[in-house]
């Protein structure tokens, strides 16, 4: 069974409803280091805010100059690189998710002072911060909106090929680029911010086959909400057979264990696990003959069965080897106890005689109640059952 694209769940939505930790139906409690984790790949190691700033072009930079300064002008300034960027979260408990961007900007143009033209380039440091919540929840999907977006210049560089620059200069570039950087900065995050939530909800409504037997749905359930220590998200699972059938199981609310040092915490209900045992043990009834090749014992068993046959019945009696039927009655069940999970599993055991002619005889009709220890992992992406005889 493919596992619930964990870290595909983990968004930065913020968060209308009230701070809680008892969640239904499927439920997950992210940390902030998780959500900063995924969200640092999105947005930065992914060049996705590199990519929709490059483009930044600033406006001209003019001044008249003094008594003792030459008129200045920069145009042509423009984003060259986005350097060392780094990305924070903040859960606001009951607000949102404070998401914060530091980075160095490298701008270059061309400077004119007096009758000097040669190229300029700035180096500013910028720390953009904005508050994101999301709005709007209908049917497994939500918007994001960005609010009290502040962008804050630190420190300047500036570097002319002639190495000659006026304090004055300096001023006023500081001056339009701190009047200027926030109107143009703060757009982009809300558009980069936007394109993930979409890319993120992709994994927030999925269609999951299992096997041939039929698949799991699973998609938001209602707005996500924050305490001061996570993120957490309620699931609704849809485990369906093949032709659409339903197959019921309990979504009422369950409390999740702490995060303490983990990343995140996934919540699966008992009932939801059986749903989809129900479709993932799905065995065909298997026949074997009783005969040594199949099986050692198979001579001794043969006898076992032949001394409780009564003496009186001819056709119990013959050259024919005995046939064993395994069949699964009933759906799996797996029941969750403190660190130990096991599986119930009833199992029908005939055992026949098939004559020349075809006609059968039934000699036994046995049901046996098997107890199987489950082992559960994560490999490879994929949520592993284990089972075994205890």
């Amino acid at each position: 069974m493919t596992t619930l694209k964990l870290f595909g769940i983990i968004f930065f939505c913020g968060l209308l409803s009230p701070s809680q930790e008892v969640l239904s139906g499927l439920s997950c409690a992210v940390s902030p280091g998780a959500m900063q984790n995924v969200l640092s790949d999105a947005i930065l190691q992914n060049g996705l805010l590199q990519q929709h700033l490059q483009g930044l072009v600033l406006p001209n930079i003019m001044g008249e100059g003094g008594l003792l300064s030459s008129p200045t002008s920069i145009t042509g300034l423009h984003l060259v690189k986005v350097r060392l960027p780094k990305l924070s979260v903040v859960l606001l408990p009951g607000i949102g998710v404070q998401l914060t961007i530091a980075a160095k900007l490298e701008l270059s143009g061309n400077c004119l002072v007096g009758l000097l033209s040669e190229l300029i380039d700035i180096l500013v440091d910028v720390n953009i911060t904005a508050n994101i919540k999301c709005t709007n929840f209908e049917s497994g999907t939500v918007q994001v909106v960005i609010e009290d977006c502040l962008c804050i210049l630190g420190a300047i560089k500036i570097k002319l090929l002639a190495g000659l620059l006026s304090l004055s200069v300096n001023e006023i570039v500081l001056n339009q680029l701190t009047a200027t950087l926030p109107g143009l900065l703060c757009p982009v995050v809300d558009i980069v911010v936007n394109l993930v939530n979409i890319q993120l909800l992709g994994t927030l409504n999925a269609v999951i086959p299992v096997g041939t037997a039929g698949t799991i749905h699973y998609r938001l359930a209602s707005l996500p909400f924050t305490s001061g220590l996570f993120l957490g998200l309620d699931l609704d699972g849809a485990v369906k057979q093949v032709g659409g059938s339903i197959i019921p199981h309990d979504s009422s609310p369950s409390a999740l264990p702490p995060l303490l040092d983990k990343l995140l915490v996934l919540g699966l209900r008992q009932s939801f696990l059986n749903a989809a045992l129900s479709l993932l043990i799905q065995i065909p009834p298997q026949t074997y003959t009783c005969t040594p090749e199949v099986f050692s014992g198979a001579s001794h068993l043969q006898e076992a069965i032949t001394t409780l046959v009564p003496a009186g019945c001819s056709t119990c009696h013959g050259t024919s080897p005995l046939s064993i039927k395994l069949m699964l009655s009933g759906n799996p069940l797996i029941l969750l106890e403190e660190n130990k999970a096991t599986v119930e599993l009833s199992v029908m055991i005939q055992v026949f005689i098939k004559h020349l002619d075809g006609s059968i005889l039934n000699l036994l009709l046995l049901k046996a109640d098997l107890g199987l220890n489950a082992r559960v992992s994560i490999a490879g992406g994929r949520l592993v059952l284990g089972l075994s005889l205890g």
